[in-house]
């Protein structure tokens, strides 16, 4: 049981360190109580900055460490399908651009399935997989350290390796974004092959649905600044869209009211 929670609440964070997340309907039936109880203990999780809210239930909380990468998948999925269709319109045929790690840049790998001409150069196995099977793309994998976590390929080879080309476009994706646009990320080794994916790269965009807004991370990536683009969901708060007037950044919020 962990110190200082009820019992109940005490199991429901171990299931979701066990598993990543935990939905509203298994904990029912799990533990035999109303809905409605175990979204007051799910917020109550939250309040504490244990868990995170996502649709229909939580996934674990942290600052100092990313989320398991099965986790992320069901974070903002919708929306990040949203964003991976936007962003891919920003793209033309015949591009030669960068994706780098993340499952906002693999929903972007997805979206342009329907492109062509493309020369796609990432550090990310899932990119490279899902895209080698199509003979109009040409795909072009970094060589260096695998993490086990996700297949992101990351270290200073890695880095090196994205310093040999001067691509049109890179996708990026950040870990967090602060309120004073300044991009985070929780692996200073991932980190030093973004940069080095932002420094060569005559577009960037960055792709991250609003919950990035709403977590920390340690490492600093870049500034808003130094984007070209930027396609989320929706921005959450009008100093952010300011910041984007301001720094001639091409703000695009796919899941927008008409």
């Amino acid at each position: 049981m962990t110190a200082g929670l009820p019992h109940r609440q005490s199991e429901i964070l171990n299931h979701a360190r066990a598993h990543g997340r935990v939905m509203v309907d298994d904990l029912v039936r799990r533990f035999e109580v109303s809905a409605q109880t175990i979204r007051k203990d799910l917020n109550d999780l939250c309040d504490q900055r244990l868990l995170t809210r996502i649709h229909g239930g939580a996934i674990v909380a942290s600052g100092t460490e990313n989320l398991a990468y099965e986790a992320r998948r069901f974070v903002a999925a919708e929306e990040k399908k949203a964003i991976g269709v936007a962003a891919a319109a920003e793209i033309p045929n015949g591009s030669s651009l960068f994706i780098n790690i993340g499952t906002t840049t693999e929903a972007v790998s997805q979206a342009l399935l329907d492109h062509a001409g493309l020369m796609i150069v990432t550090n990310n196995i899932n990119v490279a997989n899902r895209m080698r099977v199509y003979p109009r793309f040409e795909v072009i994998i970094a060589g260096g350290v695998v993490r086990p976590s996700d297949g992101g390929i990351v270290g200073e080879a890695a880095a090196g390796f994205f310093s040999q080309f001067k691509v049109d476009y890179a996708i990026i994706g950040a870990s967090a974004l602060d309120e004073h646009g300044t991009l985070l990320d929780y692996d200073y080794r991932e980190v030093k092959v973004a940069q080095a994916i932002i420094a060569n790269a005559r577009q960037v965009i960055l792709v991250a649905d609003h919950s990035k807004f709403k977590r920390s991370a340690p490492v600093r990536i870049a500034s808003i600044d130094q984007l070209d683009t930027f396609v989320t969901d929706i921005a959450p708060f009008p100093a952010f869209r300011e910041m984007c007037v301001a720094s001639g950044i091409k703000l695009v919020e796919a899941c927008a009211p008409n």
